[in-house]
């Protein structure tokens, strides 16, 4: 069964410890989720900032009538670099997202890449075409464009942050 890849960049104009101070609270997830993918946390004990070995429980229903119960665990953090989550129990036969941040003047520089199957072999692979890789781009299209809301566009120089 393939393995999907998907990896964004984006330049945030605000310092490091700002990044990583929102991005390493797993409560704000939900702030940078689309409402129609309809994410609720379950877990009600979270820390302010995520550790090695956290779980995170999730509902997700990311279409009608399907709403799928999802655990990552935290597997990785490297304070103020990395941090890498992983799917124990969801929807995918492989979820692992790494969070990269990188200090660049002016601001950071993060890094999304998110390794994925899809589950159901082929019929998970035809879905994959169909819909899912397409929800997953639209997902961080959506965390873009809300991070630039939430901390300011990176300035245009000439060159695609993106």
């Amino acid at each position: 069964m393939a393995e999907h890849l998907i990896k964004r960049v984006q330049k945030i104009p605000v310092p490091i410890d700002k990044v990583w101070d929102f991005f390493s609270d797993p409560r704000n997830l939900q702030a940078i989720t689309p409402g129609d993918v309809h994410f609720k946390i379950l877990t009600t004990d979270l820390p302010a900032e995520m550790r090695q070995g956290q779980l995170i429980d999730y509902y997700i229903k990311p279409f009608a009538g399907f709403r799928f119960f999802w655990r990552t665990e935290i597997t990785y953090v490297r304070k103020k670099e990395y941090f890498e989550d992983v799917q124990l129990k969801g929807p995918y036969k492989l979820w692992r997202h790494e969070h990269f941040f990188k200090e660049i003047p002016g601001g950071v520089e993060m890094t999304d890449v998110v390794h994925y199957k899809a589950p159901l072999g082929i019929l998970g692979q035809m879905a994959n075409a169909i819909y899912l890789r397409n929800k997953l781009r639209k997902i961080f299209e959506y965390r873009f464009l809300k991070v630039e809301s939430l901390f300011g566009k990176w300035p245009v120089t000439g060159e695609n942050p993106k």
